[in-house]
């Protein structure tokens, strides 16, 4: 008896981790490595590739040496470039 409960136990286990890991196919963001619920992830891509223009954008502000007073307007700029 004891047999059988244990075999059972491990095939349920077995079968509820399969069943998770196919319904939970989500997307890991590098940068932050934090899971993204699917209906979230066009979402949160477009995101992190603003973020990254951005971050590319600062860094290049700053490499100028822009002034922070003129700053937002650099910004706007080479956004929308």
């Amino acid at each position: 008896m004891g047999r059988i409960s244990l075999a059972s136990l491990i095939a349920a286990l077995l079968i509820a981790s399969s069943i998770q890991s196919s319904n939970a196919q989500s997307v890991t963001l590098p940068a932050g490595g934090r899971v993204i619920a699917p209906e979230y992830q066009q979402m949160a891509i477009k995101r992190a590739e603003e973020r990254k223009k951005l971050d590319a954008c600062n860094k290049e502000a700053e490499e100028q040496k822009i002034l922070t007073r003129d700053k937002t307007k650099f910004l706007t700029a080479c956004i929308e470039r």
